[in-house]
């Protein structure tokens, strides 16, 4: 991020303000890279505005979703002046529950479904048309799934291994959950 340094302070803090904004579902910085910052005939290219914009929007995410400290940031910010660096972590500090509300806001987004209720069932099928002493264990989960504000039943079979691949994905979804928080 070492463009930033072709900021003056005062710019650097009005990005990184429009770049929260972006992350919290407001209007991000342009597209177009500004020509009014073209110091000393630098013109700025369109992948190094976009490069400059991803990765402070990135930075964001990143530090308020960790929780990083101050020191943790400034270290991710070597590469600019330390007046750069504070104007970024002044906007973090500012505005970090505000990118976190944002990017929970986001996630939940992604999907519309949530899980109002469930209901389980364990049989044993003892033996099928194909076969005469079967001994299978199978689960039978009900989910009630609220989608738009309708609740849809989904019924699902399983066996034993589909059963344990099942538990392994929701640990796995679980530990993430944990870390975004």
């Amino acid at each position: 991020m070492i463009s930033l340094n072709r900021f003056s302070s005062t710019e650097c803090h009005r990005l990184c303000h429009q770049v929260v904004d972006g992350l919290c579902g407001r209007d991000p910085p342009g597209r177009d890279p500004p020509a009014v910052l073209d110091h000393g005939g630098d013109a700025w290219s369109l992948g190094e505005w976009r490069e400059l914009t991803q990765g402070l929007a990135s930075l964001f995410r990143h530090t308020a979703g960790d929780d990083c400290s101050d020191e943790e940031v400034l270290a991710g910010l070597r590469d600019v002046s330390p007046g750069h660096g504070e104007a970024v972590l002044s906007v973090l500090r500012a505005r970090r529950e505000e990118i976190r509300q944002g990017l929970l806001q986001r996630t939940h987004l992604t999907s519309s479904s949530t899980l109002q209720d469930f209901d389980w069932q364990l049989k044993l099928a003892l033996s099928s048309d194909k076969m005469s002493s079967l001994q299978t264990p199978l689960l039978t989960l009900r989910l009630d799934v609220r989608e738009e504000g309708r609740l849809r039943p989904v019924a699902i079979e399983m066996s034993r291994d589909e059963l344990h691949t099942l538990i392994s994905s929701l640990e796995a979804a679980n530990k993430v959950v944990l870390q975004l928080k």
